[in-house]
Order: structure tokens, then sequence, then C-alpha cells
């Protein structure tokens, strides 16, 4: 009863301070948030899009060499949101992350930008792609400085702009907590529309009209998002750092450890509890005891020596319930997490060796206007949007009706679709690329690198479709299921680990590539530098696409085993009593 009363007196603490709630956050600060999303979107896509054919029709990079570097960028760039995050969430505060994160990011593309406009930082025009002159040492220089501030400057964004944007809202009302999957389907929306825009517009500049402004419109576009941003600074609800949860975890693994010899009781009641303490990282509700990974447990066994002589507990050698289960929470998601990165291993081919099929396919649309080639990426996210929406106004009510799931499918089961749609998605890639081939063989234009092959470079949608599909299902699935299974006070650091996974799929992806192309080396060359039509694609395709019939294998065993977070909240709605429970195990007590 005590421990119900503390959590009634919580909410009603809570609900005192609702009138602040109502002068700041809210829907009012989701034109700022997501206009400066949006922006940033729009730049990065921009910028990253069509890099693949800078390095190596500006640049006059090898395909594999540049390949390699974007990847390597790129996973870079997914790695540093870690770091970021644990800014945020330890002392800095997500505001001010976003806003110095933007201006990092400024730099970087002002830098490029430089470069693509004057001759001197560009090696000669290589038209023919033979015995080109590859870029030096300062021009590289110059690129690889840009690169690395969009890295840095990606780590303050990524983790806290879709978490800056859910502190907004009362995530503790169980009204908000059952249309969580709203905000996230909306915010991949928007996102998706954002690239698109990148991919219709900046694309076709940089392939018609020039590199200055090809690079220059993500630039202004990126300014934008940061006066966008700071416009609605008055409004927004802006949560205090509550400490480093690093530091946490790093105190319950520590007083573990001390108490290795103790025995845990099986009353858990026993086990040692603060909800005072815990208060301020606990604002939706504290974790409830589990008894997975129990040897965590010791740190919560109390002893005489845990407490210092003004009666505070020594928190390097005593860690409440809650803390415990924080830790615990983390360690159970992170075998889901880790099935995620051979997905994004699949999907990066999409930005190199699917892009240098396309320019060597028919792209006319008439006869003066071609299709870019990077541009394909729009038929996934044009599938992505239209698969959403679909998703919210069909799928959901649909599959409502058989799981009694407020959300249709779990996040586990739909990330399980996805990851059986990717294989597809591959398969079919190899496919194509057989055909792409066939056709070039009779029309004796496999030696000629530069020959536009008759067949249409529509072939390749269909695989983009299936990414995109793919992504409906496993991107704003794994976002979601991270968010909401994390403990809320790391949840910068969730979503930190969302773009971690892609950062090590990137890494892999390089890893794969390189191991491909220099065992297949010399006649059965998969991977060729110079010339897509002699390598084997498809066999690299085939090759992912068994990899991923593993990895479906590998997740469908961890989502049998998982459980999901057990959450207690009390509510008082002011009418009926009873109990509801979401996919989260959440259980909400309603009193009158």
């Amino acid at each position: 009863m005590e421990h119900t009363n503390n959590r009634e007196k919580h909410i009603e603490e809570e609900n005192n301070e609702d009138p602040k709630r109502k002068k700041v956050g809210g829907i009012k600060t989701m034109p700022f948030i997501i206009g400066n999303e949006m922006c940033d979107r729009f730049a990065t896509v921009g910028f990253h899009a069509n890099m693949i054919t800078y390095l190596t029709q500006v640049l006059n990079m090898p395909l594999v060499k540049a390949s390699n570097t974007l990847t390597n960028f790129n996973g870079t760039a997914s790695l540093t949101p870690l770091i970021g995050a644990l800014i945020a969430d330890s002392f800095a505060g997500r505001f001010w992350t976003i806003v110095v994160g933007s201006i990092i990011y400024e730099l970087g593309l002002i830098s490029i930008t430089i470069a693509a406009i004057l001759p001197s930082l560009r090696p000669p025009p290589c038209p023919s792609q033979s015995n080109c002159e590859e870029a030096t040492s300062l021009q590289l220089s110059i690129l690889y400085i840009a690169l690395i501030l969009t890295s840095i400057g990606t780590g303050g964004l990524r983790p806290c702009v879709v978490t800056f944007a859910a502190d907004q809202f009362d995530m503790t009302r169980a009204t908000v907590a059952s249309r969580s999957w709203n905000f996230f389907n909306w915010y991949y929306i928007c996102m998706a529309l954002a690239t698109l825009s990148a991919l219709t517009i900046v694309v076709y500049v940089q392939d018609h009209v020039g590199w200055g402004w090809g690079l220059g419109i993500p630039t202004i576009g990126m300014a934008v998002s940061i006066v966008a941003f700071m416009a609605g600074s008055r409004l927004y609800l802006k949560l205090k750092p509550e400490g480093s949860p690093m530091t946490r975890i790093a105190q319950v693994i520590a007083a573990a450890i001390k108490k290795k010899r103790y025995i845990v009781p099986r009353d858990s009641t026993l086990l040692y509890r603060n909800n005072d303490l815990d208060d301020a990282i606990a604002r939706e509700g504290r974790i409830d005891h589990t008894n997975q990974f129990k040897w965590l447990d010791k740190a919560a066994i109390v002893t005489e020596k845990d407490f210092k002589s003004s009666q505070q507990p020594d928190l390097w050698r005593i860690a409440t319930v809650h803390r415990v289960e924080e830790l615990k929470s983390i360690i159970k998601i992170l075998p889901l997490w880790a099935a995620g990165i051979l997905v994004v291993t699949s999907f990066s081919h999409n930005t190199s060796f699917a892009i240098q099929q396309a320019r060597s396919m028919d792209r006319h649309l008439s006869h003066s206007i071609q299709f870019p080639p990077a541009s394909l990426a729009i038929f996934s996210n044009l599938t992505l949007v239209i698969g959403l929406l679909l998703y919210e106004r069909l799928l959901v009510p649909f599959s409502r009706k058989f799981t009694n799931e407020a959300s249709g499918l779990t996040t586990l089961q739909r990330m399980g679709i996805g990851y059986v749609i990717n294989i597809l998605a591959t398969l079919v890639a190899s496919y194509v690329e057989i055909k792409r081939k066939s056709i070039a063989r009779n029309h004796d234009l496999l030696d000629d690198p530069k020959a536009v092959i008759p067949i249409s470079v529509f072939w390749l949608v269909p695989q983009y479709c299936l990414h995109g599909l793919a992504e409906v299902f496993i991107n704003v699935g794994q976002l979601e299921f991270l968010y909401n299974q994390s403990p809320e006070s790391m949840r910068s650091c969730a979503a930190a680990l969302y773009w971690i996974g892609i950062a090590l799929g990137n890494f892999v992806g390089t890893l794969l590539v390189t191991l491909v192309h220099n065992f297949t080396n010399g006649k059965e060359e998969w991977l060729p530098d110079r010339n897509l039509n002699k390598g084997k694609l498809e066999c690299y395709y085939r090759l992912v696409t068994i990899i991923q019939g593993v990895n479906l294998v590998y997740y469908l065993v961890c989502a049998w085993l998982y459980t999901y977070k057990p959450l207690e909240e009390v509510r008082n709605r002011g009418h009926n009593n009873g109990e509801v429970k979401d996919e989260n195990n959440l259980m909400i007590r309603v009193n009158t």
C-alpha cells in the first residue's frame, strides 16, 4: 500500500504541474522541431545521396575505395550519436546538444561546398573514366575534414531530435502511451517527405547544373533548420538532465561485484527501494523487479556498510531495484538490436553498387531528359510514405481485431515481417543484375565500362520498393522498440543505439565488400574497380541474401526469448476501476 500511495502522490504532483506544461511543450512545438529535422534530413540526404558520384566522377576515386570511404564515414556518423546522447543525458540537455550539433554540421557542409566551387580543390575532369588523375592529398583532406565535421554534428542531432520531440508530450498519460506508435509513424513520414524532396531537387541539380549549387542547396537547407529550431526556443519543454546514465550503470555493476558473495533473498521486497532517489529518473513509473540476470540483484541487497553517516546511500555499494532493472532492460534489448546490424549491411549497396548499375542502364525519360541514378532512392521513400500511411490506416485497425494490441502488431512482430521482406529485396537485386549483364553480353558491351546497356533503369525499382517496405516494418519498429523498452532516463542513449546499429552495419558492409573484393580478385572478380560489367555482383547479392536468412533465424530465437519491460503506472482517471495492459506489460491501475 505504501508503494502505491507514493506513486499516487507522485502522479498528483505531476498533475499540479500541468499548467506549466500547457505553457511549454505540446503539439505547438512540432512545427519547429519537425521543421528543423526535415530541413536537416533534406540537407543530409542531399549531401550523401549522390556522393558516390562526386567521389568517382569528380574526385576520380576507384569504385571500391569510394564505396568504402562513404561507408566508413557513414558508419562514423552513426557512432558519434552515442557521445552526443551521453552529453545530452548527462549535463547539456537535448536542446543545446541539438543546437551545437547543427552548427558543426553546417560548418562541414560549407567546407565541401567551397571545395566543389573552387577548381583548385578537385582534380582535372576525366570523361573517359580510364587512367584518371586521382585527387591529391590536399584535395582529399578537404573532403575528409567536411565528412568529419558532418559526422560530429550528426552526433548531436540524431539521438536527440526524436526524443526531444517526445519530451514535449506528457508521456506518463495512458492516452499518449497508447498512441506512441502514431508519433513514430508520422515522424518517419515527415522524414521520408524531406528525403524525397532532396532526392528529386538536389540530385537533379547535382547531375544537371553542377556540384557548387548541388552542395550549396543542402548547406542553405541546414542553415534554415537552425533558424527554425531556435525560433521555437521559448515554447519547448526542456527537461533537466539527471546525471550520466553510464555512471548509474557502472554503480550497479560495482555494487553487484562488491556483494558477489551475498545470496539474493527469495523475497524481492527485501531488496533496496528508494522512491525519492528514483523520482527524477522515473517520471513515468518505476520498473518492477524481474527474475532475469539475478546476479545483478546483489547490487540491491541491503547491508550496514551501504549507508554513509548522513544515512545517505553509497551508490557505489548499493543500487535501487529500479536502477538494477534499468541495466537489465539495456542488456535484454541488445541481442535484438544486434540483429538489425546486418539489415543495414544489406541496405548499404543501394548507395553504391546500385547507383553504378543505374549509370550503365538506359535512363531516358524522354529524348532529352534522363533519370538521375541517385534518385532511384525516391522509390524506396515513396514506398515508405505510402506503406506507413497504409500501415496506420488499414493494417493496424485490421490486425487489432486479432491481436488485441493497441498498436495492431507488437514491435517484435512488426520487425520480424520486415526481416522477411528484406531478404526478398536482396534476392530480387541478384536477378536484376543477371538480367542486366545478360543484355550487355547479347550486345557485346561487357568490355565497355561507359556503354549504355539497352535495359531500362526502372528494372532496379522493385528492389528499392522492397527495401522501402522493409523499412516500414524494421526501422520504425526498431526505433519504437528501443524507445519503449529502454529506461526513460536513457532514451537519448537508446536512440543512439539505433544509429550505432547503422554504423556497425555500414562497417560490416565495408568489411564484407573488402573481403569479397580481395578473395575474388582475379579472373572471377565479383566487384571490379572500374567495369562492373566484368564482375559478378549477383553473387555478392546472393551472399548477402544467405547472410540475411541466417540473421532472420537468429532474430526469431531472440524475439521468442524476450520479455517486455514490466513498468507500473498508477492513473487517476475518475471513472471505472480496472486494469489495462499493453504490449510493454504496462500495468495501469485505474482508481476512482
